[in-house]
């Protein structure tokens, strides 16, 4: 009984929320979108001609928004799961932390990266903690791939939740980059702990 109520409030929820009408309507692949758009007009990190990479990007929304609103970027996803086509988007299916797969984004480019991000998080488990150490550890593994590949101006934006190692998190970030900020979108609903650590400029 418990799951099927669970389910149904689940389900009313999705139905009411503003940001997945908007989504459907606005042709975008999912709510998550409304982030990086947030997180940009804050931080205004996103211009034309610049070299991005996605990580964990399925569905597709980030890449999306950056390939329908900025001009002449060049992108690449990667992801587990395979992504439907987008145009002048090249998607690879498998996981960044593999060096066989850094090593065919770095070729992609041959040269250092502007921007990547990262909307990556873990299947929930129902243990919020454990969730959050595991989504925590993939958020730590995507800033030391972008240390590694970005550009000295280069920028940063990875989901992190609140818990054990956010603070390790903010205190990695800090020591690889000039400015670092956190910052939880409106579109990020509110019963949840994620918020975003954008970074700029590294060290």
């Amino acid at each position: 009984m418990k799951k099927n109520k669970f389910s149904k409030n689940w389900i009313i929820k999705q139905k009411r929320d503003i940001y997945i009408k908007k989504s459907k309507l606005e042709g975008y692949r999912s709510r998550a979108v409304y982030k990086l758009q947030e997180i940009n007009d804050k931080f205004n990190i996103i211009k034309n001609n610049i070299s991005v990479v996605d990580l964990g990007a399925a569905p597709g929304s980030w890449s999306q928004y950056l390939l329908r609103n900025f001009n002449n970027l060049k992108v690449i996803s990667i992801d587990l799961k395979e992504i439907e086509p987008i145009t002048n988007l090249f998607h690879i299916k498998g996981d960044f932390t593999e060096e066989q797969q850094q090593m065919k984004i770095e070729d992609y480019f041959g040269k250092k990266i502007d921007l990547i991000i990262s909307d990556m998080a873990v299947n929930t488990t129902g243990n919020k903690s454990v969730d959050s150490l595991v989504t925590g550890e993939l958020c730590i593994e995507a800033m030391n791939f972008s240390i590694k590949l970005l550009d000295q101006k280069g920028s940063f934006i990875s989901k992190l939740f609140m818990g054990s190692s956010f603070n390790e998190i903010v205190a990695l970030g800090k020591k690889s980059f000039k400015d670092v900020d956190i910052y939880k979108p409106p579109s990020s609903r509110k019963d949840s702990k994620e918020s975003f650590i954008i970074c700029r400029n590294l060290r």
